[in-house]
């Protein structure tokens, strides 16, 4: 997305558009499959923005998370990560994780195959899904290709 888009979404949400804010999202923009922890978006801002701080970014951070702007996401590696959240009518959760056990390569998996179940979670239980996050874990297919060669 573009520098005009994101501030066009914080006058929408009533925030300023703050350099710190839109260096932020656009860190996340530009990594959008790298899922960059607090310390790699610090790094990324500061590229451009050195004066800014670490609990700068956590700042911005929490408050684009509190506007839905910004998704944090556990991958298994102990490390809070963070993605582009709701922006416009795209919603985060249509997507998944796939892990690879082997090098933890992270692959965003686009297609939300679960909007049945949510539907007959509805219908039967009489309880509304608004969020849901699923990882699928194996090997990414350069593994398992060094996989085949070693056998």
């Amino acid at each position: 997305m573009l520098r005009e888009d994101f501030e066009k979404i914080l006058k929408e949400h009533g925030l300023k558009k703050t350099r710190q804010r839109i260096l932020v999202l656009e860190a996340l923009s530009s990594c959008e499959d790298k899922h960059l922890t607090a310390e790699e978006i610090y790094e990324t801002v500061k590229a451009e923005f050195p004066e800014i701080g670490l609990a700068t970014v956590y700042r911005t951070i929490q408050l684009l998370s509190e506007l839905d702007l910004v998704e944090s996401v556990q991958l298994g590696d102990g490390c809070v990560r963070y993605e582009i959240g709701k922006i416009g009518e795209k919603e985060a959760h249509r997507h998944h994780h796939l892990i690879c056990l082997e090098c933890g390569k992270v692959i965003s998996f686009w297609d939300d195959l679960l909007e049945e179940l949510e539907e007959r979670i509805r219908e039967s239980a009489s309880f509304q899904v608004i969020n849901h996050e699923v990882k699928f874990y194996g090997y990414c297919e350069s593994c398992l290709k060094q996989g085949q060669e070693c056998q």
